[in-house]
């Protein structure tokens, strides 16, 4: 189930024809489907052209039980020869006719091009594959997928100087097993169009290093990652300058999100609190990470490498946290309708990220943002465009969740629980219920003098458990609150 079946792309095993999702990348057509004439099937090619190109499995149906083309008879050759009869211009699209359980199917291979629009030849329609469905474009969308095909010709560049010695070749080695490929590091990149021959030399594409380069910097200026944590909601600067972390991270792509994501987990904090129905104390997180780790695969992937000198930025301010690269948004997509649209900046790099596993379904990454604040009841994504450059924020309800006990502080008080006597501990029962108390209260719930209050609360503040807030030494109103870290 799991020996390719074709000799063009190995990632296509029985399993995968049978069970994979249709995305941007795979499609089936199944010979039972309403109209599915050979020019719908050359619709569908012209789509996938047009976008990141894949593979188009006919003779395979919507649930993935294999069928047998041969059973179209005579109009069998008109599957053959569509894509001369209604493709123009002429395209990249192989045709592979494989046996799987004794049944012919058809395995169209489309390799995307990032310079010219494909359309049909008889009226000149033209579409364009976003998820898993095919979209025909009026002429506006035409002329914005005519000028982000210019900016995609940056990962198709090739790098005269590029030492192959500089390759992560652990890291091709990983992807070689993803695929199933069996055949040299060098083959591998020329299968997957990373590398190009000119004059009988083999120099790799600035997508390649992008990829698999132990330091892209090195060809690439600014191909980085730069986080900044604020100290406060505002950057500000002079001798307010609040910045207390500033981080570089330099490496390729799917070792910065595995970088990235180690990181950020440690970087962003949990917190608790007390569920007064259950009395059992729940985890917070900052940000939900499917949220935070979409958002920083996103930017990678279609960030404009094009514009050099301009890194993507994760700014970490107490109440949100903000990403940003270099855009703008791409051909049909805009900050309205992101949620729904795609259009890969680079369709090599979102290949290969996609083949390696670092997101489960590339496409459906900005509505799993969206998803996953939803459930955590933080707000809406935000997305922004402005100066050329794609901005993406995420807010939280921690810094100003006045509920919310850090996690530091509950491991203190589980740990020292056996040491407290009843007084010390139904003040912090009195807290984790009322979460402010004054003197008075503190009296009224625990049931002790004032005096013998005031040393436990001075206590608990050396200890860094709780503060109080007032601006007076001995103020008979001053609340007290558990301690913000």
């Amino acid at each position: 189930m799991n020996r390719p079946v074709s000799t063009i792309n190995t990632l296509i095993t029985v399993d995968y024809l049978k069970n994979q999702r249709e995305n941007q990348y795979f499609e089936r057509k199944g010979l039972g489907e309403k109209e599915l004439s050979p020019a719908k099937v050359a619709n569908e090619l012209i789509g996938m052209l047009n976008a990141d190109g894949g593979v188009l499995a006919f003779g395979v149906s919507n649930d993935g039980a294999i069928q047998n083309v041969d059973e179209c008879g005579e109009g069998l050759n008109k599957y053959r020869t569509l894509v001369f009869d209604f493709i123009q211009p002429a395209s990249g699209i192989e045709l592979e006719e494989v046996v799987v359980d004794g049944k012919r199917i058809f395995l169209y291979h489309v390799e995307q091009d990032v310079e010219r629009v494909f359309s049909r030849k008889d009226n000149e329609r033209v579409f364009l594959r976003v998820w898993d469905t095919n979209r025909e474009l009026d002429r506006d969308h035409i002329k914005k997928l005519e000028y982000d095909k210019g900016i995609r010709k940056f990962e198709e560049e090739i790098v005269k100087d590029f030492d192959v010695e500089d390759l992560d070749y652990a890291l091709l080695d990983e992807y070689k097993k993803k695929l199933n490929y069996q055949g040299s590091v060098k083959e591998l990149l020329s299968a997957r169009h990373l590398t190009r021959k000119v004059n009988g030399i083999q120099y790799v594409k600035n997508a390649a290093i992008l990829l698999f380069a132990k330091d892209p910097e090195k060809y690439i200026n600014s191909a980085s990652v730069r986080y900044i944590r604020y100290s406060g909601t505002e950057a500000l600067t002079g001798v307010s300058h609040n910045v207390i972390k500033d981080e570089r991270f330099e490496n390729n792509i799917p070792r910065l999100i595995d970088t990235l994501k180690l990181f950020l987990r440690t970087s962003l904090k949990d917190y608790y609190f007390l569920d007064i129905e259950t009395g059992k104390f729940k985890k917070v997180p900052e940000y939900p990470e499917e949220a935070w780790l979409e958002g920083v695969v996103n930017a990678l992937c279609h960030r404009s490498y094009n514009r050099q000198g301009n890194s993507i930025y994760i700014k970490h301010f107490d109440d949100r946290i903000e990403i940003s690269n270099s855009g703008p948004l791409p051909a049909q997509v805009t900050v309205e309708n992101i949620k729904t649209e795609r259009f890969a900046r680079n369709p090599r790099v979102a290949r290969v990220l996609e083949d390696l596993g670092y997101v489960r379904q590339l496409n459906e990454g900005v509505s799993r943002i969206y998803e996953s604040m939803e459930k955590s009841m933080l707000s809406e994504p935000e997305y922004k465009e402005a100066n050329t450059n794609v901005y993406l924020t995420l807010r939280n309800k921690i810094s100003g969740h006045i509920k919310t006990i850090h996690h530091s502080i509950i491991e203190t008080i589980e740990n020292q629980w056996e040491m407290y006597n009843d007084s010390q501990r139904k003040i912090l029962h009195c807290l984790f219920f009322t979460y402010q108390a004054t003197l008075a209260d503190f009296v009224r719930y625990v049931g002790v003098n004032e005096k013998t209050l005031r040393i436990y609360l001075n206590n608990f503040i050396r200890d860094g458990l709780v503060e109080k807030i007032s601006e007076k030494q001995r103020d008979i109103n001053a609340l007290y609150v558990f301690k913000k870290i």
